[in-house]
């Protein structure tokens, strides 16, 4: 089976919370996600909300996309404000949930990202195991 591979461009928020998400509800499955301009460390608050529910993501770290991830993966790209550095122009046949970035939001808005996410991370695993 193909790696699951989250991205976007900073990959300290969107997709480190769907890899988490991944490796909850479908521990069988190998993910990671990467960022084509990754930060050093992730969005505190993305690590907040996601201990919330159960979910320590404090050992993931930003990963820089590199074309051997992006070969041997289904991409899933999260969505883009900064179309110059988008992973979608860099990757052939990538489906995009278009969710907006976590970064200068509130806790209450990351929240509903994250809740977008994992609804979308669920779908994503129900299609998988059909």
């Amino acid at each position: 089976m193909k790696k699951i591979l989250f991205v976007c461009v900073e990959n300290a928020g969107r997709s480190q919370m769907a890899e988490g998400f991944l490796r909850k509800y479908a521990p069988k499955l190998n993910v990671t996600s990467a960022g084509t301009q990754p930060k050093s460390e992730l969005n505190p608050y993305v690590v907040k909300v996601m201990e919330e529910i159960g979910i320590d993501i404090t050992n993931q770290k930003p990963k820089e996309l590199t074309n051997e991830m992006i070969s041997e993966s289904v991409t899933v790209n999260m969505g883009c404000m900064d179309k110059e550095s988008c992973p979608a122009l860099f990757v052939k046949d990538v489906v995009d949930w278009n969710i907006s970035d976590p970064k200068g939001k509130d806790l209450d808005e990351i929240r509903k990202i994250r809740d977008q996410i994992k609804n979308e991370v669920l779908n994503l695993v129900k299609k998988i195991e059909e």
